[in-house]
This record gives C-alpha cells, structure tokens and sequence, in this order.
C-alpha cells in the first residue's frame, strides 16, 4: 500500500479543519492583553494576513482531501467546504467589527462610500481623497477592469497550481517527446503576464552566454514602438483578434494607440502580434514548440543556416495551452 491510502499517512480534513479552525480563532481573537491599541494601518495590515493565512490554509486542506476514492474525495471536500466557510464567516464578521469601530460601515449613503474605501485599503488599493463626483476616464475603467482580471488570474493560479491536470501532462508529454530527439527542454518561465517577454528574455541570455541585452521590460517598449511605426501591418490582425470593444466611442487609431499602451505599461499577455513585432525587432528567427499545436516559425528571413533547420541564434519557445489551464502560457526552450 502507498503512503497515500495508507491511514497512518493521512491526515484527515476534520484534523485540518480542527487545525486551521484553532488558528483562525486565535488570529481573529481580541487582543485584550496588549495595552497600546492598534492603528488603522496595523488593522488593515493584519487583516490582509488573516485573509491571505485563511487562503493558504484552504488550499493546503483540499490538497489533503483530495485522498482516496472519487466518493471519498468528494464526501471530504464537502466537509473542508463547510470548515472554510464557516471559519471565513467568523473571520468576516470579526473584521466587520474592527472596521466599525474605526467609523467604517456598510449601511447606505456615505456610510458606503467609506465602506468601499477602506475595502480598497485592505486590498492595498490608494485610499488617497478624490472628488465624489469625478467622471472616470475610459482609459481609467480599461486599467481597473485589466488590473481586477490579473488579480482574480493570479488567484487562479496559485490555486491549481496544486492541482494534477491530466490536458497538462498530455500536452507536456507530447512535447517532452518532440524536444528530447533535439536535445532540448522547457525552462520554466513564471506566469504573470509576462511570459512571452520573459522567456525571450531567458533566450537572450542563453544566446550571449551571459545577461540579455534587454530586460522583459524594454523588450515590451521596443515591440509597442515598433507596432507603432508600422500600424498598418499590424492593425488588420489587431481587428480580427477582436482586441476592441464595440461599444467604445474612440476612433480606431486610439484604440490602437491604447493597446499599444497597455503592451508597454501592464502585464497583458503577448501572442502573435507581439511575436511577429519580436522577431523584427530583434532581427532573429523564431521557433515556438507545442504540445498541442503544430509547431511555428516566425522570422525566417532572419535564419543564419541558409533556410534548414535551427540555426545558432534561433529564439525557442514553448507555447503552452493547457499551463495552468488559464490561456496561453510560454516558456523558454534550452539544450539539455
């Protein structure tokens, strides 16, 4: 039998629920021995930590649930559900108090504007005073709706990361046996946002035998200014990507401009416009490796074997569709 249906190697949820329920209700109770009251900040602090310690727990609980039969798994995982739910609704109205003692409320009118602005505040958000009344640009809305999927991705992320996708280890399977015969492997590159740059960046660095000449960084700027100065071969596929919403008012040129601004300011994924950019900009051939697509070459003409093969300063990649099961994903190819 194997340590994970061995009982003397489990841990039962009802354990870990015991564990985390103990912890929760010291961190969420009143600290009447400490004589100097806590100041907002330290609230707001220590409330981002509760909340974090209560996320990190809830997943370390389903991993130790996810033991056993399919029956067993699911009857268990009900059971960490009903745990979490009922620690985090204590851990809730705790911090509901704190907060009302502080003026905070979420009844109506003004009370919920301060309410929305001290929940900005345990985000980490800017609670700097502004006009009430102030008509929020459309650029403005674009970040805070860019920014909001970013954070519910990377929360997504961190959450199936422990978990085993079978469309996962297909896809790495199948590409593990396509780059073996060529004496290569994938080199992870961490997934926020910025892979594409990032594993461009790594390929740099293998190239040179030392650092890249460019960080993900200025790799973003350099392919927004060159989508820049050659609009016109990139705005046809920028249309039938459907990178635009309909119902904006901008005229094409700005909205293109504002995508442009968004590849050099924030962490929007690169695709094939931003590889067919790269490969311009840098003058190199490259070739994108996949699991579960046909493999592609961009930048041909930049080949330095007369046209066959890989060549010296080729730039490999992976692309990945089934990476953490949120979009598409890249990695840095290296030899072996």
């Amino acid at each position: 039998m194997d340590q994970a249906h061995d009982p003397r190697f489990w841990v039962s949820p009802m354990e870990d629920a015991q564990e985390i329920e103990e912890q929760a209700h010291e961190v969420i109770s009143d600290k009447t021995s400490e004589k100097k009251p806590e100041t907002r900040d330290e609230i707001l602090s220590r409330h981002r930590k509760e909340i974090s310690q209560l996320q990190k727990k809830e997943v370390e609980m389903k991993k130790a649930a996810a033991r056993g039969s399919k029956a067993e798994q699911k009857a268990k995982k009900k059971q960490v559900e009903e745990e979490v739910s009922q620690i985090s609704t204590e851990l809730k109205e705790k911090h509901a108090k704190e907060l009302a003692a502080l003026g905070y409320s979420s009844g109506n009118g003004n009370e919920k504007s301060n309410l929305d602005t001290l929940v900005k505040a345990i985000a980490g958000v800017s609670v700097a005073s502004q006009p009430e009344h102030t008509k929020v640009s459309k650029a403005k809305q674009r970040r805070d709706k860019r920014a909001q999927q970013e954070a519910e991705r990377e929360q997504r992320i961190q959450a199936e990361q422990s978990d085993i996708v079978s469309d996962r280890m297909i896809e790495n399977e199948k590409l593990e046996r396509k780059l073996k015969p060529l004496g290569l492997t994938v080199c992870e590159i961490k997934p926020d946002g910025h892979c594409l740059y990032r594993a461009v960046e790594d390929q740099l660095a293998v190239l040179s035998g030392g650092r890249s000449p460019y960080t993900f960084q200025e790799l973003r700027e350099m392919v927004a200014a060159y989508m820049r100065k050659h609009t016109s071969d990139f705005l046809p596929f920028f249309l039938s990507e459907n990178l635009i919403e309909d119902d904006s008012d901008e005229s094409l040129a700005q909205k293109f401009e504002n995508y442009c601004k968004e590849v050099e300011s924030t962490a929007i994924w690169g695709g094939q416009l931003e590889l067919g950019a790269l490969t311009h900009c840098l003058k190199k051939h490259i070739m994108i490796f996949s699991g579960s697509f046909p493999d592609v070459e961009m930048g041909k003409e930049y080949k330095s074997d007369g046209g066959t093969g890989l060549s010296n300063s080729s730039i490999m990649l992976s692309y990945h569709k089934h990476a953490f099961g949120l979009g598409e994903h890249y990695n840095s190819v290296v030899p072996t």
